[in-house]
């Protein structure tokens, strides 16, 4: 059996530096490319995970019929925690007590001052100190929760984005203004990956006398040994009640499946815009390679194969997309990772996790391919003594 010649690697490697200009445009082009595939990677990821319900796979929530798809046009009757933890016995329950959240979520028009003329909508959330047993993702990160009658308020880390104004003015002590009064925030709670994050939290009962509504958007109950089925039985016997009975991870799951649309159109942007950027790398790479016609004939008249010589400039082509990929990974980790961005739903963060990483580089890793190999099959399909003669294909 006859082994294939190759180049030594150490050919490739050096071909590289040959050209500073040559081998610069080639690392950018395919940094480009990789870096379009990272942002809108992160951004669906962040918006996938921010729809997504990881420790509350056990909770249930109660919503009036007819409003599965939307919590804040719920409306329920302000009895029926205490109809649930007396009628659907398993739910759970530590110290005496109960994993029963009652909750009024609301779109609000708050101001930053009196006299301020913006008008920022704001995502409210009225609970009581069940709220953070329900949702244990939930954590204060500066100050305290607010209290009852105090007119006081708690932000989430991305509250600011969500109104769009900065950061400083959601500080601890500062203050906003709804239902001509301000408000005091007294401290701020990070989310991670859930809506929650982008919200603005206060005493269930301030909030209810703040919009003068005596009914509540939803409950929010975690089981023990108690099933779904036996919440949702309880739901149906109860029509007086008018309830119907969701998981949780149901719940966001269906408004993830909403997205959808959105989603494909922010990876068909991507792909427009990242056209542009495959079509200029394959001509740099084109250009970088075609005018050295000569060499492959002299690489031919050597006793290199076609085989051989074409994955030497495979290899080429690789180190410059490897080259392009790291350098936009690095970018894409220091600038986007973390970065928030708004939605009606509240805001998410762009999410680079290892995930998004390898389709980037996938990205990459096929620009390195797709661009040299034009270029190699003109230049390889000619004859050796006209491959001599000529400059370029």
């Amino acid at each position: 059996m006859i082994r294939m010649k190759l180049l030594p690697f150490e050919y490739a490697v050096r071909n590289l530096g040959r050209s500073p200009l040559r081998m610069g445009s080639s690392v950018l082009g395919c940094a480009l490319v990789v870096g379009l595939a990272l942002a809108a990677g992160g951004f669906v990821r962040g918006m996938s995970q921010s729809l997504s319900v990881h420790h509350t796979a056990e909770n249930v929530i109660l919503l009036g019929a007819g409003s599965e798809e939307s919590v804040e046009r719920s409306q329920i009757g302000r009895d029926v925690p205490t109809l649930l933890v007396a009628s659907v016995p398993g739910l759970r329950r530590r110290m005496g007590v109960d994993y029963v959240s009652p909750e009024a979520h609301m779109a609000l028009v708050v101001k930053r001052s009196a006299a301020a003329e913006d008008e920022l909508t704001a995502v409210f959330r009225g609970v009581t100190d069940a709220a953070f047993l329900v949702h244990p993702e939930v954590r204060i990160v500066e100050g305290r929760a607010p209290r009852a009658g105090n007119d006081e308020i708690m932000v989430g880390r991305f509250a600011a984005t969500r109104l769009g104004i900065d950061e400083a003015a959601l500080a601890v002590g500062e203050r906003l203004w709804f239902d001509n009064r301000p408000w005091e925030i007294v401290g701020r709670f990070a989310a991670p990956k859930t809506v929650m994050d982008a919200e603005i939290w206060t005493p269930l009962t301030d909030l209810q006398i703040a919009t003068r509504r005596d009914t509540l958007s939803c409950v929010v109950a975690t089981l023990d040994s108690a099933e779904f089925a036996d919440v949702d039985v309880w739901c149906a016997q109860r029509l007086d009640l008018e309830l119907v009975a969701i998981r949780e991870s149901d719940y966001y799951s269906a408004l993830l499946a909403f997205y959808g649309p959105l989603r494909a159109m922010i990876w068909a942007t991507a792909l427009l815009i990242g056209l542009g950027g495959v079509f200029g790398g394959l001509n740099t790479m084109h250009a970088a390679f075609a005018n050295r016609v000569r060499e492959l004939g002299a690489l031919r008249t050597l006793g290199f194969s076609r085989r051989a010589i074409a994955i030497s400039f495979l290899q080429e082509s690789a180190l410059a997309a490897a080259a392009g990929g790291l350098l936009a990974a690095m970018v894409g980790l220091a600038l986007l990772d973390g970065i928030a961005v708004r939605f009606s739903m509240g805001a998410f963060a762009i999410v680079i996790d290892e995930r998004v990483m390898l389709t980037g580089l996938a990205a990459g890793a096929a620009i390195s391919v797709v661009g040299v190999t034009p270029a190699l099959w003109q230049c390889l399909r000619l004859p050796i003594a006209e491959a001599l003669r000529r400059d370029s294909v």
